[in-house]
């Protein structure tokens, strides 16, 4: 019997995680660097219960992909142990590429997406390991010969989402996020190569995609932390502009590269390793500690931002189901100049606005197949009672800052 280690995951009890390969790729500092980036960037700034990382996040995939396996071999499913330990490779690294404050900053501090940059750790990762993880690249690259392993990593229903639903729910006690991910595991099937769910299981199908939507609006696109987060993306949009002009006073070593230079995936191809190991040495603890030093800044305006978030006097956030309008826009800054007495460019970095959008099913990616009784598969689209939206919901925000004279009134 193969020995494993056993680690007592708050969300499903004691996983494990058997020892060789994948614990291997647990104990290496590209992976350990998990363990200090937040799973929901500021969410918990709303909820405080929300300090978990993508590398709890990892580990429970990585959980739930063990069980999603076990349930399709008992079905007749041939998946070889290596395949089996692939898959459990590829969802283990499939968001090793994020940065600080995971999705926040994404494109902020480097050109390139966390999805080519998890590509680019695990290419790393396979020379160290000898060519240990080839396949689970194929799966997660989606070119593997067997498809649906392909889909457990990334697809509308995959064990990725359905970890980050539960966990993220469990951490910020958002109830209405709870899916059945137990229940539609065990429901999980192959026909013609592609993942199926079988008909019994299709309501906890439907829950899992209302609870999707839920819990955007009321955690990830919250309009606090959506106030937050944009507050984030401004203070070191601000310090790149002053650090450029060298009137910046600190900046970690960490964070330093960043701000020099603008990285694109033409500089990550041309330079990899160099790369990876600068942005693997980068975590929210040298943002924060960057934002507490530059609170004391000789800038006003950097000054003004950092103090604002680290002590919870965040911007305000609207939104609206139609774009926002030039008056709007021009009203608010005629209030902002009213008190605020630096430079008008500043003004951009106190009042913006934007669009997001929330789509819990997608008919432009492949859709969840549902095996009938009879055998046959079918869309999700045509197995339910009332029509899914074709469309994701858009609202649109303003965000500002106000006086702070007016808060100690």
């Amino acid at each position: 019997m193969q020995k494993s280690k056993i680690i007592n995951d708050p969300v499903y009890g004691f996983i494990q995680i058997p020892e060789g390969i994948l614990l291997d790729l647990i104990n290496h500092p590209y992976f350990q660097r998990l363990s200090r980036i937040k799973q929901v960037s500021l969410a918990h700034y709303v909820y405080p219960g929300a300090h978990h990382t993508r590398f709890h996040h990892a580990l429970g995939a990585l959980h739930l992909m063990q069980e999603a396996l076990s349930i399709l071999t008992s079905k007749g499913v041939e998946i070889s142990p290596s395949e089996q330990t692939s898959a459990c490779i590829a969802i283990l690294l499939h968001d090793i590429g994020h940065g600080p404050f995971s999705h926040t900053l994404e494109n902020t501090l480097i050109k390139v997406s966390h999805e080519k940059l998890s590509i680019a750790f695990m290419e790393a990762l396979n020379i160290t390991f000898e060519g240990k993880l080839t396949e689970a690249i194929s799966i997660f690259r989606g070119t593997h010969p067997k498809y649906f392993l392909s889909q457990l990593v990334s697809g509308q229903l995959d064990v990725d989402r359905l970890d980050y639903l539960s966990r993220d729910s469990f951490f910020t006690g958002v109830t209405e996020g709870v899916v059945g991910y137990s229940r539609i595991i065990k429901m999980l099937s192959v026909s013609d190569g592609a993942l199926v769910i079988e008909e019994k299981g299709i309501y906890s199908v439907e829950k899992f995609l209302i609870a999707r939507r839920l819990m955007y609006w009321q955690v990830y696109l919250h309009k606090t932390v959506l106030a937050a987060e944009n507050m984030l993306i401004k203070i070191i949009e601000r310090a790149r502009i002053l650090h450029k002009r060298h009137q910046l006073q600190y900046i970690p070593s960490s964070l330093k590269y960043f701000m020099d230079n603008d990285i694109t995936e033409e500089h990550l191809s041309a330079n990899t390793l160099f790369l990876l190991d600068k942005f693997a040495a980068l975590d929210d603890i040298d943002l924060f500690s960057a934002i507490k030093e530059w609170q004391n800044e000789e800038d006003p305006l950097l000054a003004f931002i950092c103090k604002s978030l680290l002590n919870r006097e965040l911007f305000k956030l609207k939104f609206s189901d139609l774009p926002i309008s030039d008056e709007k826009l021009l009203a608010e800054e005629s209030n902002i100049k009213s008190w605020w007495k630096g430079a008008d460019e500043e003004i951009f970095f106190l009042l913006f606005s934007g669009k997001e959008s929330n789509r819990a099913y997608s008919y432009a990616q492949e859709e969840i197949k549902i095996l009938t009784k009879e055998g046959v598969v079918k869309p999700m689209s045509d197995c339910v009672d009332y029509p899914l939206p074709p469309g994701g919901i858009e609202k649109y925000y303003l965000c500002y800052a106000s006086n702070p004279k007016e808060k100690t009134l």
